[in-house]
């Protein structure tokens, strides 16, 4: 099936021409038509746009890596359709998988979707599902290595989606806003989340619609660089969305939700990445402000951590989640 106007779908792309041929071809062969692919190109030097081009995409130079959020952004602005759809360049779609997300996402209070991501090394298991985002200020992408499961099956309404491979009304966006490219790359997607649900503007995740994901692919998910970001970037979004007094009853919460990710982070070999991502989100704390009414941020996280409790018990708790719910459910 065709949506109204169409589907416009946008790839950020640095580098890594492999993966974006595959990516393309998938694309061509959905079995809901595909109106325009525009490949948002970061400064690749190895060929991509001319590989991009040939291949039938329409390719917006960046001249520089800008970032995902940039990149993101400029496709947005450069779309037409009715619909659009974001999709990472290390995706690999199976051929009905645009069809099904806009089956689901055709009821007019649904204004994205997304679906089941298996990992492309072990297809019998998850790369993610839709997002959770506890007090603490950190993301969980529910289901990660873990595997596939029935739980994992059921259509279900949400509150965050990763800008992996998702489906957005293209209204959304002006309702909502752009990402914020102050964040660069990494948490990005959440931040803009956190504004859909603040206006009650949700999503569905749709597991029927399936695609494979290789993972930070390009740099690598322990990247000092991917670190810094994903740090700094978690002390930004409680910058931006927690109202002061929420900012003091979670105090501890985002303490211990923080230092456990650095210690995770240490434990492999990026503790210096970690602790320079959080002083520059100190640095910028302040300028980031945009708190949202104190009884919306509550609703919205403890629900959403209440999910990722829900979750974790029914799969079995990584250490990073036992310790956090240990040490912040006592208090």
């Amino acid at each position: 099936m065709t949506a109204a106007g169409g589907v416009t779908v946008i790839v950020p792309n640095w580098n890594r021409r492999d993966l974006l041929a595959s990516l393309l071809e998938g694309l061509r062969r959905q079995s809901s038509p595909v109106a325009e692919i525009l490949v948002v190109d970061n400064g690749s030097s190895d060929g991509s746009v001319e590989m991009a081009e040939r291949s039938g995409a329409r390719v917006l130079a960046m001249g520089r890596n800008a970032g995902f959020s940039a990149a993101v952004n400029r496709g947005i602005r450069e779309c037409r359709s009715g619909w659009l759809a974001v999709v990472n360049n290390d995706v690999a779609p199976a051929p009905d998988w645009l069809e099904r997300l806009l089956e689901a996402a055709q009821h007019p209070r649904v204004w994205f979707a997304t679906g089941k991501l298996l990992s492309q090394s072990r297809r019998d298991t998850l790369d993610g599902t839709f997002d959770a985002l506890s007090r603490g200020g950190c993301a969980w992408r529910a289901g990660h290595n873990r595997p596939d499961a029935p739980l994992w099956n059921r259509l279900r309404g949400i509150r965050f989606a990763p800008f992996t491979a998702t489906l957005f009304r293209a209204a959304l966006f002006e309702r909502a806003g752009l990402l914020d490219e102050r964040f660069e790359s990494y948490l990005e997607d959440v931040d803009f989340c956190l504004r859909c649900a603040r206006l009650g503007l949700w999503g569905l995740y749709v597991p029927a619609a399936v695609a494979t994901h290789a993972g930070s692919a390009t740099l690598g998910p322990w990247h000092r660089e991917t670190v810094r970001l994903i740090s700094r970037n978690q002390l930004l979004l409680v910058a931006k969305h927690y109202p002061g007094r929420w900012l003091a009853r979670c105090a501890w919460p985002i303490l211990v939700g923080q230092m456990l990710w650095g210690l995770v982070a240490l434990r492999h070999g990026r503790g210096l990445a970690f602790l320079r991502g959080k002083l520059e989100g100190l640095r910028r704390f302040r300028t980031m402000r945009d708190p949202m009414p104190v009884e919306v941020v509550a609703t919205i996280l403890q629900r959403s951590e209440a999910e990722i409790f829900a979750l974790q018990r029914r799969v079995g708790f990584d250490l990073y989640w036992r310790l956090y719910f240990l040490l912040t459910w006592l208090r």
